[in-house]
């Protein structure tokens, strides 16, 4: 049975399904700043003023839930593959910053190529410090080919 794209975007897209928290420490700052090999000092020195997360620090971590529950299964043979992140910075994240990650799914579309339809789905997390600055949005972009008819 094909899927019902527009149906889907209608029924999932836009509520709250998993909230997670997590405290930054200087230490997780530096190791994964010099795991992507940055060398600037503001990445990898605490010491220096202006010390704050690499622009793509957000993507380590991940909720208790990928999908709300409930959530259909397009295909019985595939789990599906990650199709790529995109990553918004809209403010440092320091060293001692509570994070608060909330998840929904941000969109759902499709694209036919040579293998025939694929359904995106767009897993989004927001990041907001404890000052409840919204400080990075994450999307997941994760791929499904639906069973055929």
């Amino acid at each position: 049975m094909p899927v019902d794209v527009a149906k889907l975007k209608q029924d999932w897209t836009g509520f709250e399904f998993d909230r997670v928290e997590f405290d930054v420490t200087a230490e997780e700052l530096v190791e994964f700043a010099t795991t992507v090999g940055e060398r600037q000092g503001r990445f990898i020195d605490p010491a220096d003023a202006e010390f704050q997360a690499v622009p793509n620090f957000t993507t380590k971590y991940h909720g208790r839930r990928m999908w709300p529950e409930e959530f259909p299964r397009l295909s019985s043979k595939s789990a599906g593959f990650d199709g790529g992140k995109a990553v918004e910075v809209h403010g440092p994240i320091r060293s001692g910053d509570r994070l608060v990650a909330k998840s929904h799914i941000h969109d759902i579309f499709e694209k036919t190529g040579r293998s025939g339809s694929m359904v995106f789905i767009v897993h989004r997390m927001e990041f907001s410090n404890q000052r409840e600055e919204l400080v990075s949005v994450v999307d997941w972009r994760f791929i499904q080919k639906p069973d055929a008819e």
